[in-house]
């Protein structure tokens, strides 16, 4: 091949191959997702920034209709963002996961309800129970499932990602409960990786059990566990788990940890930020001024100095958008991340 020291790229050149991965990216995900978002992720430097890695969690667009992995993509690449944490319905549908006809939306109320103590009538106490046991039929089909799905698809997905210029950094199967089997724990691990994560996320289970039973099953996959706090979050809440294996880690939520009354979160960075796979981002009141989500730059949470920090520091963890303050009438979810980006660039920038 002839070698060349012209580092730019001929307008031919540029057009015909854009073309090329254009009209392959239509191809092959259903025309959810064509020329203009593509072109403009791979031409913009991302949601890289002066070294820090701004990304978001794909929950940020749980309000919009399509959940596949196309359309998620889609979302992403219109925020203009370049890594995420992907949650696991898209990734697990695309790869053939048995969909549910379970209704959540009534379901759960529900079981909030009976949680908080409040008392049910038949009718809801009968709704309850039978949905939960579909709920359990479902959960055994879908593991079921999981026990012979090839890595294949979730390689499939990872390169339509990769292809468009967004990097697959953690995901979130619902696969590391205490009642998943050892089987589908590392099936979500497995899957984790053919996606290109360096780590998974999910809940802190509260129970050092199986904060050490996820450590040693990661240890022997080769990847991270983010453990995700909320207003349970304390200096220590994760010491514990970090100190069974070294494959448990911090996903931090700045934004809860804010709500929960902390008051060192800068401190708390520099001090386990080796230990932090990825940190959540979002706009949070103290408890004295109600604990509310709110806009960014209307909260009470550090966002200027944290990110300067990551800056400074030069720490390589990803800064994940979340969005969990209500989408303003006459907006969507896609625009308030847009803006979320664009909060974190006037900092970093």
């Amino acid at each position: 091949m002839k070698k060349t020291n012209d580092l730019s790229v001929s307008r031919r050149n540029f057009l015909g191959t854009s073309a090329a991965l254009v009209s392959g990216a239509v191809l092959g995900s259903n025309n959810l997702f064509g020329a203009p978002a593509i072109i403009r992720n791979l031409l913009s430097p991302g949601s890289l920034i002066n070294g820090v890695q701004i990304g978001v969690i794909t929950y940020s667009f749980r309000d919009l209709p399509d959940q596949s992995a196309e359309a998620t993509l889609k979302y992403v690449l219109d925020t203009g963002v370049s890594a995420i944490e992907l949650m696991g319905d898209p990734a697990e549908s695309f790869a053939g996961k048995p969909k549910s006809t379970v209704d959540f939306r009534s379901l759960y109320p529900l079981m909030r309800k009976r949680n908080e103590k409040q008392e049910l009538t038949e009718e809801e106490k009968k709704k309850l129970a039978d949905g939960e046991a579909q709920m359990k039929s479902y959960n055994e089909e879908v593991t079921k499932w999981r026990a012979g799905v090839s890595m294949a698809k979730f390689e499939q997905v990872r390169k339509m990602y990769n292809d468009a210029g967004v990097k697959i950094y953690a995901f979130k199967p619902n696969a590391f409960g205490k009642n998943n089997s050892d089987a589908e724990v590392l099936y979500g691990m497995k899957a984790a990786k053919a996606l290109g994560a360096s780590h998974v996320t999910l809940e802190h289970p509260s129970d050092d059990a199986q904060t050490l039973r996820l450590g040693k099953l990661a240890e022997g996959v080769g990847i991270k566990v983010g453990y995700h706090g909320h207003e349970q979050e304390t200096p220590t809440f994760w010491d514990t788990a970090l100190a069974q294996s070294p494959a448990n880690a911090l996903n931090l939520d700045l934004g809860h940890y804010i709500a929960a009354g902390n008051t060192d979160a800068l401190d708390l960075i520099r001090k386990k930020h080796d230990r932090i796979s990825s940190m959540h981002v979002k706009d949070r009141q103290k408890p004295a001024n109600g604990k509310g989500n709110l806009v960014w730059g209307q909260g009470d949470t550090p966002l200027t100095e944290v990110l300067g920090l990551m800056r400074k520091e030069k720490y390589k963890f990803p800064a994940t958008i979340e969005l969990e303050y209500k989408v303003p009438e006459g907006s969507t979810s896609v625009n308030e991340v847009k803006k979320c980006v664009e909060y974190c660039k006037k900092i970093l920038s």
